[in-house]
């Protein structure tokens, strides 16, 4: 089964990254940007490149997981 969905305008997203992050070089962190019926996740060291967007849901059910670890 192929799934499509519509593009949707990223350009204007207010990304934020945990207050846990490193501010030096050496972080490895993730930037998370809320959008209408999506969450946008991406690499703090390369913000022009690849992006996931989640649900809401999937998100919500991930970041549970992820701090318990």
């Amino acid at each position: 089964m192929i799934r499509r969905t519509s593009a949707q305008d990223v350009s204007g997203l207010a990304w934020f990254k945990s207050s846990y992050s490193s501010n030096g070089n050496e972080g490895d962190c993730v930037e998370v940007a809320a959008a209408l019926g999506s969450v946008h996740v991406r690499d703090s060291k390369n913000a022009q490149g690849a992006r996931l967007a989640f649900a809401p849901g999937a998100w919500a059910g991930f970041v549970p997981y992820a701090a318990g670890r």
